[in-house]
């Protein structure tokens, strides 16, 4: 089940909010032939949850469907209701208009009035549902003071700065009392201070006003900071949901696993054991299979004792079973990388490709494909003089080692 919101999150902030407009459950369907997406979620109220997935996936096309935003045609099925109120039945023919739906949206840009002061950025929505100036510029400054930016109320948004500009344009969003506030990809175009900084703004903003949240993002700390649940989308369609710390630690995704920072392996189970202590650790190993093991396709069998390529053997988490797809996770940090296959045989030694060299913080991860059958891309983190002693450049060949006990295997 869904974690509880961040709304139970002990701190208090001032309330940035121009109503005390109640949060909602959300339900959203979308079918939408032209851009490949059927997918649907439901958010509880006050709840924030991360969208996460590849580029096409659908995940801007979530947020136009609630946004009232999304053209459809005939032939495509939306649906969205927050609480009782119905703002989206295609079927019905029915539309809320998008500036009556109470939504909110911030994205990377922060898209302000360049004629207006920041006060009249952020009395914008308050004017737009009806409020006289006098009111509007009343909730503005609340909401300014809220987020503790109430000195840039009479400054011209072309002297601010770019964490500046992204705060004004959250409190824009905040200003018009939504139920439903749309994040997409709110930080990416800001450095990481700065980012940092307007991140646990937000983060105050919710908890002293939790709104149902829908947050599309690429960056794991947006997740792991402000989300309470996470989706994962692939191809138009869900393939992982769950709490936060579940698809952080264990992703069944390969988007999911890189976002995490974590290696995933997509396979058949085999050999799993079954103690007879029921509360023992099972140990079991993934064949890969390749990259259609990780979709919904048919999986490809392998005779007794053969696999389509290598395997990794670790302990089996929850319910598995003998050619059960499964998912094999590990971190970057656990992977010992040699020149040569090391002695004593360990049970996952791996030869890989090196493909690619990048820093991560005071090391560097080594990308690499398995070099004796099809696989994902692998990570390792080692020095920079290890790398060097070991000669590793894109096309060098190696050898990935890393402990049984280092590898958790999941049902797929």
């Amino acid at each position: 089940g869904a974690a509880a919101p961040r709304a139970a999150a002990r701190g208090t902030a001032p309330a940035a909010v121009a109503d005390d407009a109640p949060a909602a459950t959300l339900d959203l369907h979308v079918r939408v032939a032209a851009r490949g997406v059927a997918a649907g979620l439901r958010a509880d109220a006050g709840q924030v949850v991360a969208i996460i997935g590849p580029n096409g996936s659908g995940k801007s096309t979530l947020l136009l469907a609630v946004a009232g935003l999304l053209r459809t045609t005939p032939a495509d099925a939306v649906t969205v209701r927050l609480g009782e109120q119905v703002l989206t039945d295609s079927a019905q023919g029915l539309a809320v208009a998008p500036q009556r739906r109470r939504v909110g949206w911030l994205s990377q840009r922060p898209l302000l009035f360049e004629s207006m002061t920041v006060a009249q950025n952020v009395a914008f929505g308050p004017r737009a549902r009806g409020l006289d100036r006098a009111e509007a510029r009343s909730a503005a400054d609340r909401v300014l003071a809220g987020l503790g930016i109430a000195e840039l109320g009479n400054r011209s948004v072309t002297r601010l700065s770019g964490g500046q500009a992204q705060r004004v344009s959250l409190a824009r969003a905040l200003a018009g009392g939504p139920r439903v506030l749309l994040l997409d990809e709110p930080f990416a175009a800001l450095d990481v201070a700065t980012a940092q900084a307007a991140r646990a703004t937000l983060l105050a903003a919710h908890r002293a006003h939790p709104r149902t949240t829908l947050l599309v993002t690429h960056d794991v700390l947006d997740v792991a900071v402000l989300a309470d649940r996470v989706i994962v989308l692939e191809g138009g369609r869900a393939i992982d949901d769950g709490p936060v710390a579940e698809v952080l630690t264990r992703p069944r995704s390969e988007f999911g696993a890189r976002l995490a920072g974590l290696n995933v392996v997509f396979g058949r189970a085999t050999a799993v054991t079954r103690p007879a202590d029921a509360t023992a650790e099972r140990e079991a190993a993934v064949a890969l299979g390749g990259p259609a093991t990780a979709g919904d396709g048919p999986q490809p069998e392998t005779a007794a004792g053969a696999s389509p390529g290598p395997v990794v053997v670790g302990t089996a988490f929850g319910p598995l079973a003998d050619r059960e797809r499964a998912v094999a996770v590990f971190e970057p940090r656990a992977v010992a990388v040699h020149a040569t296959l090391p002695e004593g045989s360990p049970r996952n030694a791996l030869r890989v490709v090196v493909t690619a060299l990048e820093p991560t913080g005071p090391l560097l991860r080594v990308h690499a494909e398995p070099a004796d059958g099809p696989g994902p891309t692998l990570a390792a983190d080692l020095t920079a003089a290890s790398a060097a002693e070991l000669a590793l450049a894109p096309g060098a060949r190696a050898w990935f080692v890393v402990k049984a006990a280092e590898v958790t295997i999941y049902a797929h």
